[in-house]
């Protein structure tokens, strides 16, 4: 009996060598990469978003940042997570600065996809909201708004200063906008749920005066400066305030872009060598 024991000690370890038993096989195949980015400008930040994954073992994603689209010298650093139920994240950007964004997906096991496919750009801008203005008849020294002084008191002015951009008023019982100089091009972008259902400008469609209705819930466009050297600007038409007596007040919300020739949606008023030139407006003025 003695020389069993060892066949016996034996026994449990040659059990767990049956043939039959599951080989664990290591996860090595990564999500798809996030489909359908896309960016929108806010203030001080980029809200990114993407199409969520349908992967059983995803994780989350990965959100990633360069100066530059591509190449070797411009590598996309990684800033932040976000859970596996996000469409979206919210990352803090200075305003005027451009910065290019890609997305990863992460797995349980740790595999990363490739980075989403789609070039991501976008450079945040200052805005403001429910911002109010005068008609330029009964309140001509808060009647018009100057976009380059988004960061001072200074923003409204009067419709016939140097620095105004736009001016509110009414004619023959109308609300209307004017751009108040030649190197000031304006345009009705149409009806628009939000200040940020407008993100980008387009190259063309302004109006040929100067002037356009302001209709409730429409945003405008605005560029300030010369083809060369412009800034962008938009705002949405919330509503009037009714202030007493008649006098009504245009209540706004408005965006600038920092960078020149940015559509998207540097302080300092950019200008065309010389003296700004005032619009030649219907008799209606003064």
């Amino acid at each position: 009996m003695r020389r069993l024991l060892p066949l016996i000690a034996l026994l449990p370890l040659l059990a767990g060598c049956d043939d039959d038993d599951p080989v664990a096989v290591r996860d090595v195949t990564p999500p798809a990469a996030p489909r359908a980015v896309y960016s929108v400008t806010d203030d001080g930040l980029v809200r990114l978003y993407w199409v969520g994954n349908t992967e059983a073992d995803l994780a989350g994603y990965r959100i990633y940042m360069a100066p530059c689209a591509s190449g070797a010298s411009c590598p996309y650093d990684f800033i932040q997570s976000a859970p596996r139920g996000a469409t979206g994240a919210a990352i803090a950007l200075a305003n005027g600065v451009t910065r290019y964004f890609a997305v990863s997906a992460v797995d349980y096991a740790g595999n990363e996809s490739a980075l989403s496919e789609e070039t991501v750009f976008d450079t945040p801008r200052p805005a403001g909201f429910n911002e109010q203005l005068g008609d330029y008849v009964d309140e001509p020294p808060i009647s018009a708004w100057d976009f380059s002084a988004f960061d001072t008191p200074a923003e409204r002015v009067p419709w016939d200063s140097p620095n105004a951009d736009v001016f509110f008023g009414f004619a023959n019982g109308t609300p209307y906008l004017w751009a108040a100089y030649t190197d000031v091009e304006i345009q009705d972008a149409g009806y628009a749920s939000s200040l940020d259902a407008v993100d980008f400008a387009p190259p063309a469609g302004w109006s040929a005066d100067g002037i356009v209705e302001a209709i409730p819930g429409h945003n405008y466009i605005v560029r300030i400066g010369d083809t060369s050297f412009a800034h962008y600007a938009k705002l949405r038409v919330v509503g009037f305030v009714n202030m007493g007596g008649g006098v009504q007040r245009l209540r706004f919300d408005w965006a600038y872009q920092l960078v020149p020739n940015n559509g998207e949606l540097e302080a300092g008023r950019p200008r065309a060598e010389g003296p700004r030139v005032r619009r030649v407006f219907p008799a209606a003025l003064p």
